[in-house]
Parts: structure tokens; sequence; C-alpha cells
């Protein structure tokens, strides 16, 4: 499976360090930045770059998922969510993450790294990947969210 990663600057640590946990686990991880330049510093950048960056690579097919992360991590996911196909839900503890993939089949996950240290990022990470769109009841709903967006689309 391969996951895309990107942060703005407020993101970049938890980032490197949540990419590497998940490489630990067998996953491929794609990295869109924002990183260090030569010199240390950290690569300025606006977060919802970053959301349609990564959400286009979603909605491509160029990744299968995708971890956004900016100082809350709504930003982002905003940014994210106006690519159609995208459905990134910002999570903050393990449940939400768990069902957001059962109910809502979401394909993004956002966090904020002012919001949530790296052990508990990697618990809500652990139950996002580790859980299964449902199906059934939940496909309509899904569906819906959908016809919305192709309702909207110019």
């Amino acid at each position: 499976m391969r996951v895309g990663f990107g942060c703005d600057h407020a993101a970049v640590d938890l980032k490197n360090e949540l990419m590497a946990y998940m490489k630990d686990k067998g996953y491929e991880c794609l990295d869109y930045g924002t990183n260090y330049d030569e010199d240390g510093e950290i690569i300025k950048c606006d977060y919802p770059a970053k959301g349609q960056e990564v959400g286009e690579a979603v909605a491509s097919g160029e990744v299968d998922y995708a971890v956004l992360l900016c100082g809350t991590g709504i930003g982002i996911s905003l940014s994210a969510n106006k690519v159609a196909g995208v459905r990134a839900a910002v999570c903050s503890e393990p449940y939400s993450a768990r069902l957001t993939r059962q109910h809502n089949d979401a394909n993004i996950i956002a966090m904020g790294a002012r919001v949530v240290g790296s052990e508990l990022a990697k618990m809500i990470l652990d139950e996002f990947f580790g859980a299964e769109f449902e199906g059934g009841r939940h496909q309509r709903r899904v569906d819906m969210i959908a016809e919305i967006e192709n309702k909207y689309r110019k």
C-alpha cells in the first residue's frame, strides 16, 4: 500500500517520525514535504498547497491513502477536501480514526502536531490503517457525499 505524507512547517518532525513508523510496518511511504533545507532550517509552506497536492495524489491514484499534518490538522484537511474524490478526516484519537475508515471510507487522515503527541498519533494511524470500509448502509451515505461533491463541481 502506498501512503502519501504531507505537512506544513508546523509538523515536519511529526511527519518524519510517522513516516518512519509506517515504513517499519511495511508501508511504501511517499514524502510530499515539507522538510528541512540543507542548512537544517524548516522550509516554510502554506498548508492549503500541501493539502491540495496530497489530495490530488490520492484522487489520481498515485497513492492509496494519505496522512496530512499541520498545527491542528484542520486547515490542511479542509484544503484536501476541496479535491474531488477526497474524504479527509481530522482525528485526534483512535476511535474516530477507525470509524472514519469503517463508515466514511476516508482516504486521508489528518492530525494536528500541536494537538497530538507522536505516540498518540501512532495509535491513530494503527486504527485508521487497520480498519476497512464496511460498505452496506454506509455505502449509501458515502455515495450521498459524492453526489454533493458532484453538484458543486464546476
